[in-house]
């Protein structure tokens, strides 16, 4: 397939490639992430006022630029490359889509929030007993006159500390596992309460997320996005549309991983001679080249199929994700080995990249539940 960006495309690459190796610093950027706020937030600012690329995927209806899945991966694919640990994907690919489409006046005034940079809105959608079953939920919600509320518990969401709102999965009906009454609330979380507990704490790969506790949080009936208990359509797209994202994420810091090792074998000496010089050594390069062209060309085909039917979004999506997944973990640890004992240290950028290409393969879904899912797809 002959994939050409056009011009509009080609100028948002380059125009980020250009901001980040300029102003987005390795050094400065994990200093943040793990003794101060954890993200940077007037890179986040520049994001939006600077770039656009927070409304790059966006409606202009909604003060985006009408892009699309494309933009998305252009901009994830950087942002990898850079190990940028700003709430992109979890800001303005799958809560920006939920909101898309759950429309009214208050998902459109958020929108146009996210897309400026004013607001971050992150989702809580896993629970301790489910783990990363989005649809067994086992927080409900309940009407409450004018009001709803919301009791039960989320875990890991990613970025909420960060955020200003979130938006909670409950049960408004059905059973637990039910695809059915599945609704989506908007709580704000910019101040705790006694009813809303947080728990904030910084992954493995120095993001930051929360375990959130629910207990008789009320919100207006205005909360509510989309219909009552039927928001398991709109989820499932969230979900394939994260992993894509992060496939695209993954792809960028995978190439920034071989080039990284492929220098260091160029300058590294041993017996007199560059270690890169050594066959068997060279021959580790291509087979980490190899993967990350296949990684490269499976989250394209993601991506382009993210707007196709359900079924064939999900198929593209988990052979994407399981390639992805594949990739990362070689390329990840073939690079620390070349490196020898310095991959690991917190001095190389390869110890961070390496923590992070790990943290990717189980988010949106682990490696081993995609080639399931695309194993059950492929033969129903």
């Amino acid at each position: 397939m002959d994939f050409k960006l056009n011009d509009e495309q080609e100028l948002l690459r380059n125009g980020l490639t250009k901001f980040l190796a300029t102003r987005y610093g390795l050094e400065t950027s994990r200093g943040a992430a793990k003794t101060g706020p954890g993200w940077q937030p007037e890179i986040w600012r520049a994001f939006a006022e600077e770039l656009g690329i927070l409304g790059a995927a966006l409606p202009e209806e909604h003060g985006g630029i009408g892009g699309g899945p494309v933009e998305m991966m252009l901009i994830a694919e950087a942002l990898g490359h850079a190990l940028v640990v700003e709430p992109y994907v979890d800001t303005a690919v799958v809560a920006a889509g939920l909101l898309e489409r759950a429309g009214g006046d208050v998902a459109a005034d958020l929108l146009e929030q996210i897309a400026s940079g004013s607001a971050i809105v992150t989702l809580a959608a896993t629970e301790a007993r489910s783990g990363d079953n989005w649809r067994d939920v086992g927080t409900v919600a309940e009407r409450d006159g004018e009001h709803w509320v919301l009791n039960g518990a989320k875990i890991v969401s990613a970025s909420t500390p960060m955020a200003q709102r979130v938006i909670v999965t409950a049960r408004t009906s059905g059973e637990r596992a039910d695809t059915a009454g599945i609704s989506l609330f908007l709580v704000e979380v910019s101040s705790q309460t006694t009813e809303l507990t947080l728990h904030h704490y910084r992954t493995i790969d120095d993001r930051r997320a929360s375990d959130l506790e629910l207990d008789n949080v009320r919100v207006a009936a205005s909360a509510l996005l989309g219909s009552e208990g039927d928001a398991w359509s709109s989820l499932a797209r969230a979900r394939d549309e994260g992993a894509a994202a992060v496939c695209a994420e993954a792809v960028g810091a995978m190439r920034k991983v071989l080039s990284d090792t492929v220098e260091y074998c160029k300058q590294r000496q041993q017996f007199g001679a560059p270690i890169g010089s050594f066959q068997v050594l060279q021959h580790r390069m291509v087979d980490m080249y190899m993967e990350v062209e296949q990684a490269a060309a499976a989250a394209l085909l993601a991506v382009l199929k993210l707007d196709a039917d359900e079924a064939t979004r999900a198929r593209a999506v988990s052979a994407a994700k399981a390639t992805v997944g594949r990739a990362a973990q070689f390329v990840g640890q073939q690079a620390v080995q070349l490196h020898g004992g310095m991959g690991m240290t917190e001095e190389l950028a390869i110890g961070h990249y390496f923590k992070r290409l790990t943290a990717l393969q189980f988010e949106f879904g682990s490696t081993d539940q995609h080639v399931t899912r695309y194993a059950q797809l492929t033969t129903a």
